[in-house]
């Protein structure tokens, strides 16, 4: 292995370290409440959700235990240290209802419109670009399906007008999370 693939290497693994800190830190959810603000975002029992850049877990459980039984979330992730991460939460567990993903989100390996609800929490860049991700997002999602973000950076009216480029409608924002509707394709 060469000096910048071993650095880039020792780089991801230390801000997964840091990020997984943060996020396992009891106190955060204090701060910013994962079933909150996964409820503003639409989840609800029974519903097929892709997570987006799931990191060490954060939302993924609580998101898995707001779908319930009859729910599915698929939790995608470029780190394979998340993946592990979530595979030992959700073991630990107990939980039966999230499959971890480690894949870029521009090619996630769902079939077509087998989603709900897809939610980017957190990110503050999108591996593969956001218009790959949210082509493969608007493939995956059923018709009427949502697409929901924590905005993190950035004007909100160019945010906006991004992702409605990628067929979705904004259809609100409730405290930090907006709200986008798939288009029918006759819209989009």
């Amino acid at each position: 292995m060469n000096n910048k693939i071993k650095e880039k290497h020792h780089q991801s693994k230390f801000t997964f370290w840091i990020i997984s800190i943060m996020h396992d830190n009891p106190l955060l959810p204090i701060f910013k409440n994962p079933y909150k603000l996964l409820k503003s975002a639409g989840l609800k029992s029974g519903q097929k959700v892709l997570e987006v850049g799931c990191g060490p877990g954060f939302f993924t459980i609580p998101a898995a235990k707001i779908v319930g039984d009859e729910g599915y979330i698929y939790a995608v992730d470029v780190q394979p240290l998340a993946i592990e991460k979530i595979k030992d939460k959700i073991n630990k567990e107990g939980i039966k209802n999230v499959k971890p993903i480690l894949r870029n989100a521009s090619d996630t390996g769902l079939p077509d419109q087998c989603v709900d609800l897809a939610f980017i929490f957190g990110l503050r860049y999108v591996a593969g670009g956001l218009r790959d991700v949210l082509s493969e997002i608007y493939r995956i999602l059923k018709a009427g399906g949502l697409l929901t973000f924590e905005k993190t950076k950035g004007s909100e009216k160019k945010f906006i007008e991004d992702v409605e480029k990628g067929g979705f409608i904004y259809s609100g924002r409730k405290s930090r999370v907006f709200l986008f509707t798939k288009a029918n394709e006759s819209q989009g």
